[in-house]
């Protein structure tokens, strides 16, 4: 078994904030809904590997009424504390929040958490290689 994706929400009208966070923060692609799910609204994203593996999908789809997810989250794996970071800042230039408060509070990853466009926790990890940082 494996994830196929997850799924998050926003509210009506809320797909270019999502875009913002989901492509232009965190780099994913935005692919095309299929035909019968467009009329709903939202937008979906995906990250690949090298060979076109889909490596993490993201739906955001419209709920109304809507509230954010100030727990729930999905927690999406960057390659290095590198990358992490690079990640991050380019969220706060964006105007995204970045906390990392519980920078080393998961063993074997360095992490943060941000929130997306419409307030939705998103936590973002990286693995510690050995004989780098420690927690």
């Amino acid at each position: 078994m494996r994830l196929h994706h997850v799924q998050v929400a926003c509210a009506r009208g809320g797909e270019d904030d999502a875009r913002r966070f989901y492509a232009d923060g965190l780099g994913m692609t935005e692919v095309e809904k299929p035909n019968d799910l467009k009329a709903r609204g939202g937008a979906w994203f995906r990250s690949l590997g090298d060979d076109g593996t889909v490596l993490a999908e993201v739906h955001v789809g419209v709920e109304e009424p809507f509230s954010p997810a100030l727990k729930a989250h999905p927690a999406l794996q960057l390659d290095s504390v590198a990358e992490l970071e690079e990640v991050a800042e380019r969220l706060a230039r964006l105007g995204f929040p970045t906390d990392w408060s519980q920078r080393h509070t998961f063993p074997g990853n360095e992490r943060c958490h941000t929130a997306d466009g419409q307030g939705n926790r998103v936590e973002l990890l990286a693995p510690v290689r050995p004989g780098g940082p420690t927690p």
